[in-house]
């Protein structure tokens, strides 16, 4: 029987193969990708006041709560924003408010109209002491690895990792008909 070390070693080691795996696929299919950014906060140059932007830094794949680059990083999906004509402020709500901040922080970053744009992505450490410790949607518990699919569910429900981002895998590779 294995140790706890092993365990999670072999684990570590079946998450990197899934993952290179579904890069393979998913690039062989010609897989959607999606933006992601960096929010860049208001600053001053030279004296003129720039207004907060998203920085194109990339594209990544949307895997439910992971994103995926080609050069295989995961990471935990974080804020995204459809990149739209922000309006005007209507003071409805502040959350509404907020969207529209977004928005408008797309657009000074250039995104086309309609481009959805992942930014706030956190990568994910592919360490055996940071996923036994982890809070976020990949963690290790006896040796396999496991998906908190939702930021509210908690470990009893968790999904296999490799069920998750196989499915999510085939979902954005063979997209159903319509979608």
């Amino acid at each position: 029987m294995q140790d706890g070390t092993d365990e999670d070693a072999d684990a570590i080691g079946r998450i990197q193969t899934a993952i290179q795996d579904a890069v393979a696929a998913l690039s062989a299919a010609g897989a959607r990708q999606e933006a992601l950014a960096e929010y860049v906060p208001t600053r001053r140059t030279l004296g003129i006041r720039r207004e907060p932007a998203l920085r194109r830094v990339g594209s990544v794949w949307r895997l439910g709560v992971f994103l995926l680059d080609d050069a295989g990083t995961l990471s935990a999906t974080g804020t995204l924003v459809r990149a739209n004509p922000p309006g005007r402020p209507q003071y409805q709500s502040l959350s509404a408010e907020h969207r529209r901040a977004l928005r408008a922080a797309a657009a000074r970053g250039h995104f086309r109209d309609g481009e959805t744009v992942n930014f706030d992505a956190r990568p994910i450490a592919l360490d055996a002491e940071a996923l036994r410790t982890s809070s976020g949607p990949l963690f290790l518990r006896g040796g396999q690895a496991l998906v908190r699919w939702s930021a509210a569910a908690d470990d009893a429900h968790a999904l296999a990792f490799d069920g998750y981002l196989s499915e999510r895998v085939d979902l954005l590779a063979h997209p159903p008909e319509g979608a």
